[in-house]
């Protein structure tokens, strides 16, 4: 799962079920004026997370 969270309220503002476990850094960039996140989902076998090699890209509003 990844979620943005609200910095001042502690709200959720969107989540998401990645296709493995998310253990690693999210990035964010911007491109042509718009905003994007970025996430390796990899999973991990000690966190007991399903296994993957996905790369995760979200368009941000």
């Amino acid at each position: 799962m990844i979620r943005a969270i609200d910095i001042e309220t502690g709200d959720t503002l969107w989540q998401d079920v990645l296709p493995a476990g998310g253990q690693a850094t999210p990035m964010t960039y911007e491109a042509g004026g718009r905003q994007y996140l970025v996430t390796m989902a990899g999973g991990h076998h000690f966190m007991e997370t399903p296994i993957g090699d996905e790369l995760v890209a979200y368009a941000l509003a």
